[in-house]
């Protein structure tokens, strides 16, 4: 449910809350009179719209695991055309989560991020959902002639295949911040099933510098997260696949000092995080840090001519 689909509240009033921070039905309801008059609504409006958001969230309450259990069994698995990759992410990548795919230049992202928008078009008994891809393109990484070579390889009709993909350039975060809601508006109309966002961070990296923009920043970027997980990948069943870029932390003595843009934020909100580096040729080594129920560990594929492959 909308904002704008409250009692009461108006575009405009819509996007106040929302510059505000109140995001969501829930965010409204658990607000207090003051924290409403402070985004500059009057003190009437502000307890009838209270109200009005608690009443439409009375059905979000609790629900046994049994539920949940069903529910889950809703999810969808797209195959990365690794065995070995999909093997690492419990049978490939979830729909109604958040997959976060973060390395170096040259680590393999974005060949990742193409051949998932090949593969998500396959039927289901063959690894993928039988749907669209929607490609948001940050860093104009996309490539249509490297999604005919995915396509060919696999055997698909690749003028079909690249109809099937809806591509959108990125100028700056706010156009970035209005592709993602473009992309929940026509989710249903094109049976989209993966959206990929590449790159998530690369806009908010150079658009907001210094440590005095941090928390608009951050903020922005909290936004984006929701509109990607709420208003797309949960309503839609959808995989929000998400590429990042990294930087190397000068405080670390041992180790790899590698680690994502994006801070808390990202690491809070993404499911699953897939560290991903550049091996010897075309190997590449994907390595998951984080998941809510998938044991750390890696494993080696390759980026050949014709897409994602296991490792000879």
């Amino acid at each position: 449910m909308e904002l704008e689909e409250l009692p009461g509240i108006g575009k405009t009033t819509a996007e106040k809350l929302r510059d505000s921070g109140y995001l969501t039905i829930e965010s409204v309801a658990a607000a207090s009179l003051g924290e409403l008059k402070d985004v500059g609504l009057g003190e009437a409006s502000a307890s009838k719209i209270i109200e009005a958001a608690k009443e439409a969230a009375g059905c979000m309450g609790f629900e046994t695991g049994l539920d949940v259990l069903k529910k889950r069994e809703l999810i969808g698995k797209l195959t990365t055309n690794s065995e070995q990759f999909n093997i690492l992410m419990g049978g490939g990548i979830e729909t109604q989560a958040i997959t976060e795919l973060y390395g170096k230049f040259g680590s393999g992202k974005t060949q990742v991020a193409h051949e998932l928008s090949v593969t998500v078009q396959l039927p289901k008994n063959e690894g993928g959902l039988g749907g669209s891809a929607i490609y948001i393109d940050t860093e104009n990484t996309f490539r249509p002639d490297r999604i005919q070579q995915m396509a060919s390889a696999l055997g698909l009709d690749s003028e079909e295949v690249l109809k099937n993909i809806h591509v959108a350039r990125a100028y700056n975060s706010d156009h970035q911040m209005l592709l993602a809601e473009k992309a929940s508006e026509i989710a249903s109309e094109y049976d989209v099933r993966l959206v990929v966002v590449d790159s998530l961070t690369a806009h908010f990296r150079a658009e907001y510098t210094g440590r005095g923009t941090l928390a608009e920043r951050q903020q922005k970027l909290n936004r984006l997260l929701h509109i990607l997980q709420r208003r797309l990948s949960d309503p839609y069943n959808i995989a929000v696949v998400v590429t990042n870029q990294v930087m190397s932390r000068p405080d670390v003595m041992f180790g790899d000092p590698t680690v994502p843009i994006g801070g808390h934020i990202v690491g809070h909100t993404a499911t699953f995080r897939v560290y991903l580096r550049k091996g010897k040729g075309d190997k590449r080594i994907a390595r998951l840090i984080d998941s809510p129920n998938l044991p750390e560990g890696e494993c080696i594929f390759e980026v050949t001519s014709d897409g994602v492959v296991d490792s000879k």
